[in-house]
C-alpha cells in the first residue's frame, strides 16, 4: 500500500478538495445548467464526462511528475514552490473577484446522454486552468524524496474524483435550491470564497515556509 498517502496528507488533501469541489467552476455551471433545464439525467452525464476529464488530467499529472521526479528532484521542487505561489494568486482572486455561477434557464436542446457527457469531458479536458492546478496542487501532497510520488499523486487524483462523483450528485439532485442559494444569497458564495481562499493560503504558506527551512 505504499501508494497512500500518510493520514496527515490524506485528511490534509480532503479539506482542501472539499472547499474546491463546493466552490463553482465552468463544470459546476455546466452540470447544474444541464440538470437545471434539461434534467437530472443530462446534469449526470455532464458530471461524469467532467469526471472523466479529471481522470485523464490525473493520469497525466501523476505520470508526468512522476518522471519529473526521477530526472530532477530540484525541477520536482521548483513545481511544488510555483504551486504554493499559484495557490497564492488563487486565494487573492478569490478574495477580489469571487466566485461566478452564471446558469441558463432556457428550455432543454433534447441532447444525448452522449452529447452531454462530451460536453462535460471537453469543458475539464480543454481547461489550461485544471491542467495548471494538477500540476501545481498535487505535488503539495508528496514529498520531493518520496520514492512512491508517482502512485501517491494517481491516488491523489482519483481519491479526488471519488470525493467529488458524490457530493456533485447530490448538488445536481437539488440543483434548483443548491443554484438559488449561490445565486440569490451572496453571503454564501462570498463564505465559499474566503473559506477556499483561507484553506488554500493556508497550504501554501505552509509549502513556502518548509520550503525557506
Amino acid at each position: 500500500m505504499d501508494f497512500i498517502p500518510s493520514l496527515p496528507a490524506v485528511a490534509a488533501f480532503t479539506l482542501a478538495a472539499a472547499v474546491l469541489i463546493v466552490t463553482p467552476g465552468p463544470d459546476m455551471t455546466l452540470f447544474l445548467g444541464r440538470a437545471l433545464t434539461e434534467g437530472r439525467t443530462a446534469g449526470i452525464a455532464a458530471l461524469l464526462g467532467a469526471s472523466t476529464g479529471l481522470l485523464v488530467h490525473t493520469m497525466l499529472a501523476a505520470f508526468g511528475l512522476s518522471a519529473l521526479l526521477a530526472a530532477s528532484p530540484l525541477a520536482f521542487l521548483a513545481v511544488k514552490i510555483a504551486g504554493a505561489l499559484y495557490l497564492v494568486w488563487l486565494a487573492v482572486q478569490a478574495i477580489r473577484k469571487g466566485s461566478a455561477l452564471a446558469l441558463e434557464r432556457s428550455g432543454g436542446a433534447g441532447r444525448t446522454f452522449f452529447q452531454n457527457w462530451a460536453t462535460g469531458l471537453g469543458i475539464n479536458l480543454l481547461n489550461p486552468k485544471i491542467v495548471l492546478f494538477f500540476v501545481t496542487f498535487l505535488p503539495q501532497f508528496v514529498s520531493v524524496s518520496d520514492p512512491h510520488a508517482g502512485g501517491k499523486l494517481a491516488f491523489l487524483g482519483l481519491y479526488f474524483i471519488a470525493l467529488g462523483l458524490p457530493a456533485c450528485t447530490a448538488m445536481i439532485l437539488v440543483a434548483d435550491r443548491f443554484a438559488a442559494a449561490l445565486r440569490t444569497k451572496p453571503a454564501v458564495s462570498r463564505a465559499i470564497d474566503y473559506l477556499f481562499a483561507g484553506v488554500f493560503g493556508a497550504f501554501a504558506v505552509r509549502i513556502l515556509l518548509a520550503r525557506g527551512q
